[in-house]
């Protein structure tokens, strides 16, 4: 019974780890350059909407859920002692933790919050001038989060055909 429950906590966290650097990686390579170009006062709305929207049940198990499903794949690697797959997929789940998800509630999250305090200003060049420390500052944190959350789902990667090595699946 521990295998097939292995096999199914290593899917569950290669597609959690896959759909959040997905998240982080469409923020890099689209979000934050349309917003960019936009009217900064826009890009200001746009950003607190978009913020205010992410937090909902779609987007929850892939931020929150990632680090549990890593972690529980570890243990249960542990326990049938997978030593190379367990410590890739602890791996995994240490880098998203500290890399990526406490790196969003410590950086990302605050900025975010100030934004949404800070009231758009009619003047064009004041907000501009908001926008750009903004997004530059907020896009350095994602670049850093969006690499480690793509190297937590490689370790991830690396874990499972550690363990399907292993076991000649």
């Amino acid at each position: 019974m521990t295998r097939p429950l292995t096999t199914a906590s290593i899917l569950i966290s290669l597609t959690l780890s896959a759909a959040i650097f997905g998240f982080f990686y469409a923020w890099v390579c689209s979000t934050m350059w349309g917003l960019d170009a936009a009217d900064p006062r826009v890009a200001i709305a746009a950003m607190n909407a978009m913020n205010g929207s992410v937090r909902n049940a779609v987007f929850a198990p892939a931020f929150f859920g990632t680090p549990v499903a890593l972690g529980l794949t570890a243990v249960l690697a542990w326990r049938q002692n997978m030593c190379k797959s367990a410590a890739l997929f602890t791996a995994s789940a240490g880098v998203y933790v500290a890399l990526a998800l406490l790196l969003t509630m410590l950086v990302n999250v605050p900025m975010n919050e100030a934004l949404a305090a800070t009231e758009i200003p009619e003047n064009l060049t004041d907000a501009a001038e908001i926008w750009a420390d903004y997004s530059s500052r907020w896009q350095l944190w994602n670049q850093i989060r969006t690499a480690t959350s793509g190297l937590s789902f490689l370790l991830a990667l690396l874990g499972a055909m550690a363990f399907a090595r292993q076991n000649k699946v």
